[in-house]
């Protein structure tokens, strides 16, 4: 007979300050590098969309 599985709440976390401060700075260093690579990675899949069907090219617009 499989046993229930028991469960947990979770009322109060205790954190200092400090430590949430640090935190926090470190995960807004760490997202700099991740938007340029994230960047170039849109900008790529937009060129090869651009390239492939013509989107935001605006040749025609010139006439």
């Amino acid at each position: 007979m499989a046993e229930q599985p028991s469960r947990t709440v979770l009322t109060d976390i205790d954190i200092p300050f400090g430590s949430l401060v640090l935190f926090f700075v470190k995960a807004s260093l760490a997202v700099i590098p991740a938007a340029i690579i994230v960047s170039f990675i849109v900008a790529l899949i937009s060129w090869i969309f651009g390239a492939l069907f013509g989107v935001g090219h605006m040749g025609w617009m010139m006439r």
